[in-house]
């Protein structure tokens, strides 16, 4: 096996970085990963991609190479003509995440409010690690996510009449129904996110002292707003209550099964609040934050590039392809494009990649093969193909795996 191995010259084993943000998960991870969490740290995130702030390693031969280097090293070879072309680099960075604590509000800005921000905020010389920057870089980040349990989150502004309702039925916000009926989503938003601190906690205490007794009780549904809001401020020994609790009443709360995906284009608040889930996105790091979080807040920037508007959800279920049975989820994005390939002994995935690809075994094994040559995956294991490699995938039992590419 590992005399073959050495001979694939278009398919590199990879190893991604792990992020421990303290809202992550202790085992899912670490068991993907078949590693010992000892030290019973959070593992929130695995990061597959050529991201500047934490690479992947490409295995060539016997040498661990940076994948943002090895990439580098032959452009056009490593990434296909078209991806040199379009976007000069990998677009697109691939994630695993455990969501066990709830994630801050967050709106990614266009490319052009991107480009445009990151470019003032350069002038006015606020280093790119400062708290207060807002833009990391010059991209947009869209992004689309596919559930690998039951997975909650927060989703866009709800429906006219369903934000009404929650603003007639929960007393500490009838006084809000007047500004949204004169000024819309906006114009609601806009007022509880430039609240003192002292307003803020006026409003939210008496509903959270209500509610956090039945959320104690087990009373409250986790479809409920009241259940998230509760569970946002349990154990916060704070007297300052998070604004973006507003949020939780004001947006669609979405329950993902598995394999059910969403996508998120730039100015749709969202916030990712539990379970585990494959995420697809471009490369950027940019994050407009709008609560639940004790990271800087730009009101003004945040309100410059959120769309105010009702969302209907759009939930993805992915649409398969005859020729070679992979669940491909289609999105607007020219970045990126996430799939998924589900075998079983009797069937064999054949393909061509068009452009550089990723692909990571969630679960079981495999076995992929280019001409002659097989490389064997164990589940939580990744892999590049480079573009206009023929492969064939197969399995002695059953294997999941999720994929990365750029669409055609």
């Amino acid at each position: 096996m590992e005399g073959s191995e050495k001979n694939i010259n278009n398919i590199f084993r990879i190893e991604g970085v792990v992020q421990h943000y303290d809202w992550g998960g202790k085992s899912f991870i670490p068991n993907l990963l078949s590693e010992t969490n000892s030290n019973n740290i959070s593992y929130a995130e695995y990061w597959l991609g050529a991201h500047a702030k934490a690479p992947s390693m490409v295995k060539v031969q016997q040498e661990n190479i940076p994948l943002d280097i090895f990439l580098n090293q032959n452009p056009t070879e490593n990434l296909g003509l078209s991806v040199v072309k379009n976007f000069g680099k990998l677009p697109y960075l691939f994630k695993v995440l455990d969501v066990h604590k709830m994630l801050s509000i967050q709106v990614h800005p266009t490319i052009e409010a991107a480009k445009k921000g990151y470019e003032l905020e350069n002038k006015k010389g606020i280093p790119l690690t400062a708290n207060n920057r807002n833009y990391k870089d010059k991209n947009h980040k869209p992004e689309i996510m596919v559930a690998l349990s039951d997975f909650w989150l927060l989703h866009g502004f709800l429906e006219r009449e369903k934000l009404i309702k929650n603003l007639q039925e929960i007393k500490e916000f009838h006084f809000l129904l007047a500004t949204f009926l004169a000024k819309g989503y906006l114009g609601l938003y806009k007022k509880v996110m430039e609240f003192t601190q002292e307003e803020v906690n006026n409003v939210l205490s008496p509903l959270l002292e209500r509610i956090s007794v039945k959320f104690l009780k087990n009373e409250l549904e986790k479809s409920s707003p009241a259940y998230w809001a509760a569970k946002s401020s349990e154990h916060k020994k704070s007297t300052n209550i998070d604004k973006g609790i507003f949020s939780i009443f004001f947006f669609n709360i979405l329950q993902l099964s598995k394999g059910e995906a969403i996508f998120q284009d730039a100015g749709v608040p969202h916030a990712y609040l539990e379970g585990k889930n494959m995420e697809l996105m471009a490369n950027s790091d940019n994050v407009l934050r709008g609560g639940l979080t004790s990271k800087h807040i730009d009101v003004e920037e945040l309100l410059k590039n959120t769309i105010f508007e009702e969302t209907i959800p759009t939930i993805l279920y992915g649409n398969k392809d005859k020729s070679n049975g992979e669940l491909v989820y289609q999105t607007k994005a020219k970045d990126f494009e996430l799939s998924k390939i589900e075998l079983l002994a009797t069937s064999i995935h054949t393909s061509i990649s068009n452009s550089v690809e990723i692909l990571i075994a969630i679960k079981g094994s495999a076995t992929i093969t280019e001409n002659e040559n097989t490389l064997f995956l164990e589940e939580g294991q990744s892999i590049l193909i480079k573009p206009t490699t023929a492969y064939t995938i197969q399995t002695n039992s059953w294997v999941e795996m999720y994929k990365a590419r750029v669409p055609e």
